[in-house]
């Protein structure tokens, strides 16, 4: 069988971090089995054939199965309420016969292929519960570094085990030890993330114990326990509680697989690779059945040993292979070292695997890029520490379903315009040339519409109609599907349109939604010829023909920066608000490219706009743009060129003649509105640099009469493009 990850050159590595983890395994699963209510070997027979079955089995090259916390709390906690007390003998039969249905129903998923459900939970949904599980087990251990026993359940009932652990059993001796560890832990993995460090205070707490200084000061050690593997039997099965089996067991199947599909997935998500979800289920059951057969309680992914394997640079099942074989070895000939171990040092090695598990580094990419999915992360987070792991997972899931409502609720939609000189239809929001269509409005949707947003389409079409408005055409290319509520509210529309002389058409949309239209009531629409296959065909159908008479505007002075720099297409597009700055980093970096040296200064000019690595293919009004942003740092642009100003202004002044000669054979519209730029600049630059302003009218009219004289060819272009007539 093909082992997931294997390399050749990575097998010593893999052996070696094997080896740490069936050593770190130690304290964590006899400590969990305890909660289940087994004897601490238990946990130790579940790190055997389990593990090996989930190594050989799983699609996951680095996950680590287990006994764990979530399972064992689950199962210690229906211990108690059915009144079994922990580490009797009816506990020892009870618990195998839970693991037994847990790998039953597990096999049940893997038939129906129930992993396919996780694919719903999102990143942050998935970021909180693994930070949350892992928050949770961190404050389960707590106690064992001050002297006590680990805690279970929920956050209330932890910090309470807490308390009370202060008061009735402290021990300051578990506290130093345990603190120092957990210091040289943390310390060595941001210095030497390479070093075994676990290994190496593991061995140190072993001689702690041996020397008997543990004992004397009272801080606990491991039990100690008989040499010798599991026997293979069949649970015992108890007919009075099956009941109550049957529904605890199907819990803690759901939640293993939950948690551990979520938990491979983000390291899978992590590393880039893929996991086959229902061959994870298969190998999650299979190894349950194996537990149960050795008499442990039921086991999952551990996020903790596998943040070690992560962190020791495991990359194969290998890790689980080893793992398992170690462990055989330890308990036929190595169980005597386990007595030693003091507990405070082990649950060090534990919490610091646990800190690094916690997605500090997700929490802080989502407070800078959506707050909205950091909500979303702290729910799941606070739902699994204060309400356990499944309610965890339904509260980020809810709340992930929450956002797609709101989203779909509230789309992105605008008004879309003409930019002279340029193909399609644009955003009058977001592009500052485009310009509305004279008596027409064309409205862009970007959602599927039902009964949650129908309203805001309606109103904000009825709020954007002028009395010369004689069409409205809907851009639809992003609407797939309608329901009846938003069927209804668009015929309602279209009886008022009517009534005041307007057409309302749907343009540019997939053909299934004309047949939504006719299955809705409203295929009137699409026979009448009112959903058309491009936005010109119904404007065309309206009376409106290219190129469009456009509604008269002027260029907000608002809008004109210090130098009178305007954002523009390509730039407006990528970047909206922030166009303008944008384009000002452009300059810079253009200018930082500039290379010193004689030559001649339009194509050294050229050379730097055309600069590798920079934005490219921007259009001719962004290049017109961009000689502004240059012409206010032609000072710099001088020194790093050793040119004269007055040469690079001439070499400026003759690439936006250029431009402009090709606007005005294309787009005379375009061409106009180059010169009201040009206008609208030196009145910016008038009012808020006059000495700047002079030195640029100066170099002007110098260059302007050297470009007649050497290309007559441009006077006429050069008058039309200064003169103030429009």
């Amino acid at each position: 069988m093909k082992i997931q990850g294997f390399s050749p050159k990575a097998l010593p590595k893999d052996i070696f971090t094997g080896v740490i983890i069936a050593l770190v395994s130690i304290p964590i699963s006899m400590g969990y089995a305890q909660v289940s209510g087994l004897p601490p070997v238990c946990g130790l027979y579940g790190s055997i054939f389990p593990i090996l079955i989930f190594g050989l089995l799983s699609s996951s090259p680095q996950f680590i199965f287990g006994v764990d916390a979530a399972p064992a709390a689950l199962v210690g906690a229906f211990l108690a309420s059915a009144g079994i007390e922990s580490g009797s003998d009816r506990a020892i039969e009870v618990v195998p016969m839970i693991t037994f249905f847990v790998g039953m129903w597990l096999l049940l998923f893997f038939i129906l292929k129930a992993g396919r459900l996780v694919k719903y939970i999102s990143t942050p949904v998935m970021g909180g519960f693994i930070s949350g599980i892992s928050t949770t087990i961190i404050l389960m251990q707590i106690p064992k570094e001050l002297g006590g026993t680990s805690g279970s359940g929920e956050l209330f009932e932890l910090i309470g085990h807490i308390v009370k652990t202060c008061r009735e059993s402290f021990s300051l001796m578990s506290l130093i030890l345990g603190g120092a560890s957990l210091a040289l832990l943390l310390i060595s993995k941001k210095l030497m993330p390479r070093l075994p460090m676990s290994v190496f205070v593991m061995a140190g707490g072993a001689l702690i114990g041996y020397s008997g200084f543990a004992k004397s000061h009272g801080v606990a050690c491991l039990a100690a326990i008989d040499r010798g593997l599991p026997i293979w039997e069949l649970p015992k099965f108890d007919f009075d509680i099956l009941t109550d089996v049957l529904t605890t067991s199907l819990t803690v199947a759901v939640v293993i697989m939950a948690e551990t599909l979520l938990a491979s997935g983000n390291f899978a998500n992590k590393n880039s690779y893929k996991l086959d979800t229902t061959r994870e289920i298969l190998a999650y059951g299979l190894g349950n059945l194996a537990a149960s057969f050795t008499g442990c309680c039921p086991v999952n992914g551990s996020v903790s040993r596998t943040t070690m394997g992560e962190q020791y640079g495991g990359r194969s099942q290998i890790m689980s292979i080893t793992a398992s074989f170690s462990m055989i070895l330890i308990l036929l000939f190595g169980t005597g070292f386990i007595k030693y171990l003091p507990v405070p040092v082990l649950t060090a090695i534990v919490i610091s695997a646990l800190l690094g598990a916690v997605e500090f580094g997700l929490a802080k990419r989502l407070f800078r890029q959506d707050k909205r999915e950091l909500l979303i992360f702290l729910g799941a987070f606070a739902g699994v520490l204060i309400f356990g792991t499944v309610r965890g997972v339904v509260i980020g899931v809810v709340m992930s379903f929450f956002e797609v409502i709101a989203n779909t609720a509230d789309p992105k939609r605008s008004f879309l315009g003409v930019i002279p000189g340029r193909e399609g239809f644009h955003s009058l929001e977001r592009n500052s040339y485009s310009v509305p269509v004279k008596g027409a409005v064309i409205y862009r949707f970007s959602g599927n519409l039902y009964f949650a947003n129908i309203d805001s389409f309606v109103s904000e079409i009825e709020a954007s109609l002028k009395p010369e408005t004689r069409c409205v055409v809907v851009d639809s290319g992003a609407i797939c599907n309608i329901d009846i509520t938003a069927a209804d509210k668009i015929a309602g529309l279209e009886r008022s349109l009517e009534k005041q002389g307007i057409k309302l058409y749907f343009a540019s949309h997939i053909g299934q939604l004309n047949d939504r239209f006719r299955q809705l009531g409203i295929g009137s629409m699409v026979e009448e010829g009112f959903c058309r296959r491009t936005i010109p065909s119904a404007l065309a159908d309206a009376g409106f023909v290219a190129p469009y008479e456009l509604e008269e505007t002027e260029f907000s002075k608002d809008a004109v920066l210090r130098y009178g720099s305007r954002d523009r297409l390509e730039f407006e597009w990528a970047f909206g608000a922030n166009a303008d700055h944008e384009l000002e980093r452009y300059a810079e970096r253009l200018l930082d490219k500039a290379a010193s040296g004689e030559g001649d200064p339009e194509e050294q000019l050229s050379s730097i706009i055309k600069a590798k690595g920079l934005w490219k293919g921007i259009s001719e009004l962004d290049q017109e743009e961009l000689l502004v942003h240059l012409q206010a740092h032609l000072s710099e642009l001088s020194q790093k060129l050793g040119i004269e100003e007055a040469k690079i202004e001439e070499a400026i002044e003759l690439r936006r003649v250029k431009l402009a000669m090709r606007l005005q054979q294309s787009d005379p519209q375009a061409f106009r509105a180059v010169r009201d730029h040009i206008r609208l600049f030196e009145e910016g630059l008038r009012t808020s640099d006059p000495q700047l302003y002079e030195k640029f009218l100066r170099h002007r009219k110098e260059t302007a009469e050297h470009l007649r004289e050497e290309d007559p060819q441009y006077a006429e272009l050069l008058d039309r493009l200064y003169s103030d007539e429009q």
